[in-house]
């Protein structure tokens, strides 16, 4: 029997999650899941062949120390995936400018230090910088839209104190906001290898902007239009090493579409949503691990 670990958190109660949906496909291929809090205290990780990232959705409270269990992982001689490389490089969302720097559409974004003091001044000048009556303003490491404020003008003015306080010390991004998520959804594109999967397309509950399902997002699996496979695609072939799995999350912006994250460390991959996807992830990582090993 092939060894493999779920790595998750605590409690999953208040989270949707599909990764169940994996575990009788593995079975089927001699593949035996353990789900293990990423908080475990001395796991021995060499009894696995392989520990999967896959719902650990509170690591953005204590990062370094997430970052610490993964070293762990790594070190042992179980196979980590997401790859090390790939999470040190995707935990911050500063991976965005080097994907921009690389020729990647995303969406237009400026970037705050951890030094920089969040005041009146400032948040007002970056509606003007975007020409935007909204902006979004959210930590740089975050996950599930924890602290994300979506601000008008007078927002920003009412709750500046609480901004600077929940910034302070914080890198930080601020990005207008992108109506075409209100008006139409968010696509998020989904890949095992360099194999394209399925597509979903996500849309906020009425008068809110997150499209996560414990926000209150809907999904829908959608066809995705070959302009949006070609973005898609062609930044999936800018990215290695090679993950084993990869959310595209994209916007429709003009003709074409942005960027709005390349999720590689814990996404939701929606195996709900498309009943051949389990299958045909529990495939892939039977022959990644026997290519790879």
């Amino acid at each position: 029997m092939k060894e493999c670990a779920f790595l998750t958190m605590d409690n999953l109660d208040d989270f949707v999650h599909y990764d169940y949906l994996l575990k009788d496909p593995l079975a089927s291929l001699g593949w035996n899941v353990s789900d293990i809090s990423w908080r475990t205290r001395e796991v021995d990780w060499s009894r696995f062949d392989v520990v999967i990232i896959r719902s650990p959705w509170d690591y953005q409270q204590d990062p370094d120390r997430f970052m610490n269990v993964l070293k762990e992982i790594d070190h042992s001689t179980a196979r980590l995936e997401n790859a090390l490389e790939l999470v040190q490089w995707n935990i911050d969302k500063t991976y965005l400018r080097d994907l921009e720097q690389r020729g990647v559409n995303i969406v237009p974004t400026r970037w705050g230090r951890k030094s920089d003091k969040l005041d009146q001044q400032k948040l007002l000048s970056w509606f003007d910088y975007f020409d935007a009556e909204e902006i979004v303003l959210k930590p740089t490491i975050s996950a599930g839209a924890d602290d994300t404020y979506r601000l008008t003008i007078t927002k920003a003015k009412q709750r500046v104190d609480e901004l600077a306080e929940v910034f302070a010390d914080r890198a930080f991004m601020v990005q207008p906001m992108m109506q075409n998520i209100v008006d139409e959804g968010e696509f998020s594109l989904i890949y095992f290898g360099e194999e394209y999967s399925h597509t979903l397309l996500k849309t906020p509950k009425p008068h809110d902007f997150r499209v996560q399902e414990e926000h209150g997002g809907r999904l829908k699996t959608v066809e995705p239009e070959k302009e949006l496979r070609r973005v898609s695609d062609q930044l999936m072939a800018k990215i290695e090493p090679t993950p084993l799995y990869s959310r595209v999350d994209m916007v429709r912006e003009g003709d074409s579409f942005s960027l709005m994250e390349l999720e590689l460390i814990e996404p939701s991959l929606y195996f709900n949503m498309d009943p051949g996807s389990p299958e045909r992830f529990a495939n892939f990582l039977d022959r990644w691990m026997r290519i790879g090993a």
